[in-house]
């Protein structure tokens, strides 16, 4: 069971108590917060981008690629009325590394996202998520 608890401090400004962590949330300035912390919607793109992430890097530890580096970049488009929530994500794998086998790239992004990532299964059902793999750079 996951537990987050958050307690409000004033303005739009919450602390957040999760698994042993604390931490600020805050809404924009525009919008009658300070900016002291992220702010909700874009966390849910960061967890996205955390869980696949993790995922990835841990299957292709498993298949003895060593040596890469890996930036997640996520894009996401907004509707333009209220609830305003996201009508698309890219979710843009960006590794870099010398003589990096493309075919076990793509395998651990797939397994991440169709077995393993718990946040991309409860995404893609109401927001289509496009997956891009970058290798140097490149689209493959």
């Amino acid at each position: 069971m996951n537990k987050v608890k958050i307690s409000w401090q004033k303005g739009l400004a919450f602390e957040v108590e999760q698994d042993n962590h604390v931490f600020q949330i805050d809404g924009p300035a525009d919008f009658g917060g300070q900016n002291k912390g992220p702010q909700p919607k874009a966390l849910v793109l960061t967890a996205l981008a955390g869980c696949s992430g993790m995922d990835a890097v841990s299957i292709l530890q498993k298949m003895r690629i060593p040596e890469f580096d890996l930036e997640i970049e996520v894009i996401a488009t907004l509707e333009e009325e209220h609830p305003k929530v996201y009508t698309h994500i890219d979710l843009i794998f960006n590794f870099t590394g010398e003589d990096l086998p493309i075919d076990k790239l793509k395998r651990a992004v797939e397994l991440s996202l169709e077995r393993y990532c718990a946040v991309y299964a409860m995404l893609v059902k109401v927001v289509e998520i496009k997956d891009i793999i970058r290798l140097n750079g490149k689209e493959v």
